[in-house]
């Protein structure tokens, strides 16, 4: 059995991955709206990528014989009008969430739970590289975005990424 608040915050942050899908699929969207299929490739992507986070903390939990509560998600808050939008509110999010992984990984450091301390290593290493893709979406777009020519470029760079699920075994 998991400490109480460990398992708490766990299961709350199930939520937030699926909450963080919904947002990055409302990214594809507006991206899509404005035809480039590149970019918003990419975000439906992150939004795979997101709700598998989400499974495997749900995974974790069951494992481990908590009981999962699952709440309703809420509708993404965030109304992009630029280009650059979303790529500044997907930072501003990735920092967010990379707060709330600390918060766990620390009450979890607080009581002594190794066993998802080491489960969330991933997860902090994880929130390094969404961090440092979403800042160097941003570098791009202030670099070449302004120029057609360029986001032209980016958008095709943007729609080779494929999906991968994460390799974390539980």
């Amino acid at each position: 059995m998991l400490n109480e608040k460990v398992a708490s915050l766990l299961n709350e942050q199930i939520n937030k991955e699926l909450y963080s899908a919904y947002l990055y699929l409302d990214f594809s969207l507006f991206y899509d709206s404005k035809g480039l299929d590149g970019y918003a490739n990419w975000y439906k992507i992150q939004a795979q990528e997101e709700r598998d986070h989400a499974m495997l903390i749900l995974e974790y939990l069951k494992n481990n014989g908590e009981k999962i509560t699952l709440e309703a998600v809420a509708k993404p808050d965030k109304t992009p009008n630029t280009l650059m939008d979303p790529l500044k509110m997907a930072l501003e999010h990735e920092q967010y969430v990379t707060s709330l992984i600390n918060n766990i990984y620390g009450e979890a450091y607080s009581v002594k739970d190794f066993r998802t301390m080491q489960f969330l290593d991933w997860f902090v290493k994880e929130q390094l590289e969404e961090e440092k893709n979403s800042e160097d979406m941003i570098t791009k777009m202030e670099l070449f975005g302004s120029d057609s020519k360029g986001l032209y470029m980016l958008d095709s760079e943007f729609a080779a990424r494929v999906y991968s699920a994460p390799s974390l075994t539980l």
